[in-house]
């Protein structure tokens, strides 16, 4: 799996799971999936999200990094 691709599943997944919680158990879980949209957003003009940092940590790779050796002739 690919960085770009877990990231969209962990914002979607934690998302849905402050929804839930909201409607469960608090109110108050809502500001969760409203800082969740933030960060969406704020990413999408800066390229960086707190996750993407946590993920490459972890060793996952970018879709940019696979078509750059891709495009060197490094393919794996």
């Amino acid at each position: 799996m690919k960085l770009e691709r877990a990231l969209r599943g962990f914002a979607g997944a934690f998302v849905l799971l402050s929804l839930l919680l909201g409607h469960f158990h608090s109110p108050w879980w809502l500001l969760f999936a409203a800082f969740v949209g933030l960060n969406l957003l704020q990413s999408a003009f800066s390229n960086w999200c707190p996750m993407k940092s946590v993920l490459t940590c972890f060793g996952m790779k970018c879709c940019e990094e696979e078509i750059e050796n891709i495009k060197k002739g490094r393919v794996q």
